[in-house]
């Protein structure tokens, strides 16, 4: 069988597109099937906000159109003009190389961020439990999932934040060690606060209190976060009850002044307060950083860490880059030596067959055997069609470890052996 993916993504087609091509989740079981009535053997979907890709397993002789035509499936407003300008196609080892890129979150937007991996692993398990994953897309998408975690253990690719809201909770953690138990306040009801509070809670940050302008979006991120809502009035005085303050609100002038932090720390009997300002123009005034035990990062810092961060990934993506090519090699290796296997098999019962029946036919001329010469004609027999397999086999096994085969000479070896032994196919 031949292995082909067939995809967008961020670096070769606009949002509009890639959300117009994506596969509702609902939708991708009766892709699966549809891909397979039309020829694939085994199937798999990826759909993301930033990417849309479909692996597919053929017959050697088999023609690809099925991954456009599923790509394509249902989608009345697009035309195969528009979206062939922004497709690649991979086949066999580039394909295999692609999937194992994606997997350790070398293809994606933010080099080493972890969310794709899980991706991938749940469009792999939905292809699974929709009967669409054979032996091969088993054999390659399993070795990805490992060279993924062997990236991540060599590299440390996943190690620093690259995102800023990421990067506030890494700062999060130098200040208080650990965040079990913390409590988080979130001022106004943005989306940059609302990731970072993600973050924090997934950290171990156990409350989240947010206080809003607006009620009603204050209510909404409490329920994301089953958090408890303070009413606006009121945040100043309950400052004191917070280690962690992430501000992202639209107010036009100050928030949090150098008096309002100085009550709230003095209150907290020098524990330390961690103030994030993500909100442009910013909420918390700058003069708080000379207070001590306050803690006061603004979008400035938090991207600074950031970019330091992505270019420390960048280099580390080149070791991760090496480790690829190596596993891509060794996967090739491990399927080309499947390929071969049903050959060496068949040869094997071939062989054995006839010396078995030769056995029969000229047992009854040597007379009556004793258990020793009984072995040693079992070895002898068994010995001489070792001796003629020997050959054709090692040299099937040693093209198929080759890194590098002639692949048209590697096909016309397996071909010339079954014509030679006369093998039927299995």
């Amino acid at each position: 069988m031949k292995l082909a993916l067939l995809g967008i993504n961020h670096r070769t087609a606009p949002l509009q597109l890639r959300e117009r091509l994506a596969f509702p989740v609902q939708e991708i079981p009766g892709a699966l099937v549809d891909m397979q009535a039309r020829g694939a053997k085994e199937a798999l979907i990826v759909s993301t906000c930033n990417r849309v890709e479909i692996t597919a397993a053929f017959d050697d002789q088999a023609a690809l159109e099925p991954l456009f035509t599923a790509l394509l499936a249902g989608r009345v407003d697009l035309t195969a003009d528009e979206v062939r300008p922004h497709l690649y196609l991979y086949q066999e080892r580039e394909a295999i190389r692609h999937l194992f890129r994606v997997a350790a979150s070398l293809d994606s937007m933010i080099i080493g961020e972890p969310q794709i991996l899980g991706q991938l692993k749940q469009a792999f398990a939905q292809a699974r439990e929709h009967g669409s994953i054979g032996s091969l897309l088993d054999a390659v998408l399993t070795r990805a999932f490992n060279v993924a975690k062997r990236i991540r253990t060599e590299t440390e690719i996943g190690s620093s934040a690259v995102s800023v809201s990421y990067a506030a909770v890494e700062l999060a953690r130098e200040i208080f060690g650990s965040l079990d138990n913390k409590k988080v306040l979130i001022v106004g009801a943005g989306k940059m606060s609302e990731g970072a509070a993600r973050h924090l809670m997934r950290a171990g940050a156990s409350q989240v209190f947010i206080t809003n302008r607006t009620a009603s979006r204050a209510q909404e991120l409490a329920l994301i976060f089953n958090g408890q809502v303070i009413h606006y009035d009121d945040f100043p005085r309950r400052l004191s009850e917070m280690d962690i303050v992430i501000t992202s609100s639209s107010a036009p002038t100050f928030v949090l002044t150098p008096e309002t932090v100085r009550k709230a720390l003095d209150a907290r009997k020098s524990r330390p307060m961690f103030l994030i300002d993500i909100a442009v123009p910013r909420n918390i005034d700058p003069a708080i950083q000379k207070l001590e035990h306050a803690f006061v990062y603004d979008m400035d810092d938090l991207q600074r860490l950031t970019e330091r961060n992505l270019n420390a990934r960048r280099e580390l993506a080149q070791h991760a880059e090496a480790i690829v090519s190596e596993e891509v090699a060794r996967m090739e290796a491990k399927l080309r030596e499947r390929d071969v296997a049903p050959t060496i098999v068949s040869l094997q019962e071939q062989l054995e067959m006839i010396r078995v029946d030769y056995l029969k036919r000229y047992r009854g001329k040597l007379g009556p055997l004793n258990l020793e010469q009984e072995a040693a004609l079992e070895a002898m027999t068994r010995g001489i069609i070792n001796k003629i397999a020997h050959g054709p086999i090692s040299e099937m096994r040693r093209q198929a470890a080759n890194e590098q085969p002639g692949l048209e000479r590697e096909a016309e070896l397996v071909t010339a052996v079954r014509r030679i032994f006369r093998l039927r196919d299995r």
